[in-house]
């Protein structure tokens, strides 16, 4: 499982995930906002497993 998700790309899943967990925390919206889970976790560990079937990756190759 090595890394596909770099740079801007785990920036903005990290902050797209915290942003939809914190409004559905303030009651923004409904309970859907919990897949911000899913960008959130992505973001931080680094690797899309539905980059995987396009052969995408956004970090650099080491």
């Amino acid at each position: 499982m090595s890394k596909n998700v770099g740079g801007i790309d785990r920036i903005l899943r990290i902050v797209v995930g915290l942003a939809l967990i914190g409004a559905t925390l303030a009651g923004l919206i409904g309970v859907w906002g919990w897949i911000g889970i899913v960008p959130l976790a992505t973001g931080a560990i680094g690797w899309c497993p539905a980059y995987l079937p396009f052969g995408l990756k956004t970090c650099k190759s080491a």
